[in-house]
């Protein structure tokens, strides 16, 4: 029988994308895999560890018969890989990627074909690591963690529900969700902590007494400051992707965070009680949330 996905064509060769590969090569859902990209020794290691079948340098190569074509390059390429394969892409092939930003590829989409191309499927699957590149792909990095797809009106609903066939195949839990409410939502669950993280680093390591600092460190802190080890460039191109949404947070969080100072500097005993308790409680809840669901918190 024909593998149920065909010819599968990765553009931009790392952690997400090969993985990705290696799981529905595991399960022989894919014809062939290819893989497309700049790093040509990237590549040659994504066929010696038998993630991808080939390669091409070319693109239009790379894309030709391809029944997939996942975007899987940083956040603001994949804008870029959306106009260079506006004419390379034929209507039955299906276009989808893995950014954490999902608004500014349907702009440009529609800035390049006028509207939102109907064999477009924006998706997002919420899991990572702190390593990156093809020689991190692990073929369960999908496993009970969630992708998200987010489908417009123009979508094509079998091509939907493909991509949503992809990501169960490769073991995640595939819900939808609208291109504005995904990136509110994750600019609130993974882009702004991210930002905080690194701000709160940063922070303190321009202080004098930083090797202190970092020596006594407790867990807590290693805990919280632990996605601040996560690749700048590529949280560099989420911060500016979403923008709008992340600057919203954190004119709220800044707001919030002063009057959490000023009520510690007023001593002011019922605010700070109220509000580290209604945060553990928060907290607590979504604990059990994820305890039933059995779901893992993705790195992302």
């Amino acid at each position: 029988m024909e593998p149920q996905f065909g010819r599968l064509t990765i553009l931009g060769l790392g952690l997400i994308g090969g993985s990705l590969a290696k799981a529905l090569k595991a399960k022989g859902a894919v014809r062939e895999v290819v893989g497309w990209g700049h790093r040509e020794a990237s590549l040659q290691a994504g066929v010696q560890l038998g993630v991808i079948d080939r390669y091409e340098l070319d693109l239009a190569d790379a894309v030709r018969d391809a029944n997939i074509i996942v975007i899987a390059t940083p956040t603001l390429i994949a804008e870029i890989m959306l106009e260079q394969l506006a004419n390379l892409v034929p209507a039955h092939a299906i276009v989808t990627d893995v950014a954490s930003v999902k608004g500014n590829l349907l702009r440009a989409a529609e800035r390049i074909h006028g509207e939102a191309p109907a064999n477009l499927v924006l998706a997002h699957p919420i899991a990572g690591s702190e390593q990156s590149g093809v020689a991190a792909a692990k073929a369960d990095l999908f496993v009970q963690h969630r992708v998200i797809v987010t489908p417009t009106e123009r979508t094509s609903i079998p091509m939907l529900e493909t991509i949503e066939a992809m990501w169960h195949c490769a073991g995640a839990d595939v819900s939808r969700m609208s291109v504005d409410d995904h990136d509110s939502v994750l600019a609130a669950t993974s882009h702004l902590p991210h930002v905080l993280a690194f701000a709160l680093v940063d922070a303190l390591a321009g202080d004098p007494a930083h090797r202190e600092i970092f020596q006594y460190a407790a867990g807590g802190f290693r805990d919280f400051t632990r996605i601040a080890s996560s690749d700048p460039k590529m949280w560099h191109d989420i911060a500016l992707a979403n923008r709008v949404a992340l600057v919203a947070l954190l004119d709220q969080f800044g707001t919030h965070l002063e009057d959490l100072r000023a009520a510690i500097d007023r001593s002011d005993s019922d605010y700070l009680l109220q509000s580290f308790t209604r945060a553990k409680e928060a907290r607590d809840h979504f604990s059990e949330l994820l305890r039933t669901r059995a779901l893992p918190l993705g790195d992302e």
